[in-house]
Formats: C-alpha cells, structure tokens, sequence
C-alpha cells in the first residue's frame, strides 16, 4: 500500500537524520525527494558533532551558515518552549476540584456536543479525554458502566483495533464490553503520519440516560459565559 510505503520511508529517514546523515544522503538512499526528506526532518537538531562531521564532508552540504543558523534558531525554540512550560507549572502549581469542573465544563463547551439531550464528547487526544472521564466521574458521580465509548478510526488502522482498543480501556479503567462497536472512517489519508502505531483514533464518549446530565453542564456553560467581559475576570498574576 503506498501509505504504508511512505510511512516507512519517513521513519527510516528518521532515524537516519537522528544519526547526523545528511538530508540529500537520506534522499538518495530512500530515492525520495530532498524537500520531502527535508520536511520530515524538520524538527530534529542535529548536535555540534554531528554538523561538524557534515562539514567536513564535502558535497554533502551547502548554504552552511543558513543552516547553521537554522540548527540555532530550532534550539532557541526549544529552550523558550522549555522555559514557558515550566512557567505555566509554576503559574498553574495545583488543580483544585473546583478548577476541574471548570476544565471539564470548558472543554465540554468546545468539543462536546449542545444540542443534543444526552452526554457526547469528543476528541483524539487521549489525555483531553481522560480529564472529561475524571470530571465525569470524580466532580460529577457518574458510574463509568454508564459511560459506553465508541471508536472512530481509519481503516488504514483495521489491523490494529484490538490494540487501540485495549489502550482505551486500560487507559479510562472501562471493560471492553462497554465499548460499542469501531467505527471505521473510509477514506485514503492524504498525509504520513509518523505516530502510526501510536496513534489511537478518536473517541466519543456517551454517558446513558444523560439528558440530566447535560442540561446541568450546559448551565455551567451559561455561566461561563457571564465572563466573556474580560473586565469581569479577576487578573491573574504574571511571572
């Protein structure tokens, strides 16, 4: 199949950029194009060995101080990025159970859904959906063999629904019986995705004879919405 084709061959040039191989090296070893290669790897950094074994190889490189300089301006980001995260853990420091039902009410706000009169959530990032199963079990006190998921994922991946779906339950502590039956999406990907055994779908998660439910977080919502005035929310402080 050639997405599976183009998945190896992004994984492999990969690992051979992750080694200090050259991007036009990686090209013609794979016999793809150098712009593919070069956007595949366009987030890996190479070390200070590793461009200086390159520099040494003549014909290997060009444009050596543009990408010096690009290899300086990716560590930057990352140590900024670092920076602001740990900023963020200091800022945020603890969740308190009030915070959580805001979260979970927020997110609720974004991705789940309004207009029906039953509990629907959903979304593909697993930690996303592990705060709503807490905020529905935790803040809310709703028995999780009330919560029935299904999962929606490409038939790219029929091979691996045993395994995404195991994840899923081990990770929210719901017994496959409660799953309803995958959902297959049938449609070719246009993009390679470097996660393919990794990734794990998309989840709805449906909480059974709901409509209570979802009525009161669709009050906490209206509240919520009390403070679109910024003027109305407390400032928090800046570090």
């Amino acid at each position: 199949m050639l997405y599976m084709a183009k998945y190896k061959e992004r994984i492999k040039a990969l690992q051979m950029r992750r080694k200090g191989i050259s991007i036009i090296t990686i090209a013609r070893k794979l016999d793809v194009s150098k712009s593919s290669v070069s956007h595949w790897c366009s987030d890996i950094i190479l070390t200070d060995k590793q461009i200086e074994k390159l520099e040494k190889n003549k014909g290997v490189s060009f444009k050596t101080g543009q990408r010096i300089g690009a290899e300086t301006n990716k560590k930057k980001k990352l140590d900024e990025i670092s920076k602001q995260f740990k900023q963020a853990n200091d800022l945020i420091n603890k969740i308190s159970l009030r915070d959580l039902l805001i979260i979970g009410a927020s997110l609720y706000w974004a991705e789940g859904a309004k207009t029906e009169s039953r509990f629907i959530f959903v979304n593909s990032d697993p930690i996303m959906v592990k705060i709503i199963f807490v905020f529905l079990t935790k803040i809310l006190g709703v028995d999780k063999t009330m919560i029935h998921p299904t999962l929606q994922i490409n038939f790219v991946h029929k091979k691996r629904v045993k395994k995404v779906m195991t994840f899923w339950s081990k990770y929210l502590n719901i017994p496959l019986h409660n799953f309803n039956k995958p959902y297959f999406v049938n449609v070719v990907p246009k993009k390679v995705y470097e996660n393919y055994h990794e990734y794990y779908g998309v989840l709805r998660l449906r909480v059974l004879k709901s409509s209570s439910l979802q009525y009161k977080i669709l009050g906490f919502i209206e509240v919520l919405k009390k403070y679109a005035d910024v003027a109305q929310v407390v400032r928090a402080p800046h570090s």
